[in-house]
């Protein structure tokens, strides 16, 4: 261990999958003491050798050090490990994948036993964790004071982005790139798909499917203002009537190519539905509103109110 271990803050982590494994690595190779648990205890033998010190219980964990970190496979996890724990004193954090509610609910459970709570979500996989270089970063809400006070403990790992005092907003951050990460590999997979019974290597169109996303990826800040001004039509090139005009194409292509459509078809229907509303002038962003619209409890887009006036 290194000489400066004294000098680190301690932490206790509970769970040692793939993702958390890693976690205590990264701490152990900055001279964190580290005290682990799981549910699994052949998985705590490696760091056991490598330094940290293994708990025979949850509770004997949590009641070694201040901060405690959870990573579990779901919120369900959590309740049944940290049932019969005292959390009085501690500070939880919890990165154990959770909606916004079971955080929000999370937090207040932790409150009512003594703890104060952090929420998180991992911006990464295991290989990314303890390599900066990497990239990867953990979304963070709930008290600021407890991030604060332990920022540079969290920051061993990977990055860390503060999202705000509710203890949903981690989760939903994360769901959120999430959801436009699996969207973009859609795309890609109708692309490959489409290619897959001809003479084309993958291999060349990758490049070609990527720099093309990266080339696209900007049009987000675009939605964004859109989103925020309530003016769907600012800066828009290729309107929706237009697109909605070459959606044909895509699904004869698709036909002829033996593919199945079934990846772009729903968001199609989207364009159209939106495009029925008289919105050809805008450009995509009006399909948000069919995802979110609630009869009574969503608030009408500032273009479309002066539209009916």
């Amino acid at each position: 261990m290194p000489q400066n271990t004294v000098e680190k803050a301690p932490v206790t982590l509970l769970g040692l999958g793939a993702m958390g494994t890693a976690l205590a690595r990264a701490w152990l190779a900055a001279g964190h003491p580290l005290v682990v648990w799981n549910r699994t205890p052949a998985r705590a033998a490696p760091l056991a050798a490598e330094g940290a010190s293994v708990a025979d219980s949850a509770a004997e964990a949590v009641a070694a050090n201040t901060l405690v970190v959870v990573c579990l496979l779901d919120d369900t996890s959590v309740d049944e490990v940290l049932a019969g724990t005292d959390l009085a004193g501690r500070d939880l954090v919890n990165l154990s994948t959770s909606t916004p509610a079971e955080a929000r609910a999370r937090a207040e459970w932790a409150r009512e036993r003594g703890a104060r709570y952090l929420d998180g979500g991992i911006m990464a996989v295991p290989p990314m964790i303890g390599v900066p270089e990497a990239g990867g970063h953990v979304f963070y809400s709930g008290s600021r004071e407890l991030f604060e006070r332990h920022r540079e403990t969290l920051g061993v790992p990977a990055g860390t982005t503060y999202v705000g005092e509710d203890a949903g907003f981690a989760s939903l951050y994360d769901m959120a790139l999430l959801a436009a990460m699996y969207g973009m590999f859609a795309g890609a997979a109708h692309a490959f798909a489409l290619i897959r019974k001809e003479d084309i290597d993958p291999v060349a169109l990758a490049p070609l499917v990527s720099d093309w996303l990266v080339a696209m990826a900007p049009a987000v800040h675009q939605t964004a203002d859109h989103l925020r001004s309530g003016d769907y039509t600012e800066g828009v090139v290729s309107n929706l009537a237009m697109q909605v005009a070459g959606t044909p194409t895509f699904l004869s292509t698709a036909e002829q190519q033996g593919v199945s459509p079934e990846l772009l078809s729903p968001y199609f229907a989207l364009m159209r539905r939106r495009l029925a509303e008289g919105s050809g002038d805008e450009g995509l962003t009006g399909v948000i509103d069919l995802l979110v619209r609630r009869p009574a409890d969503v608030p009408t887009p500032a273009r479309s109110r002066e539209s009916m006036t």
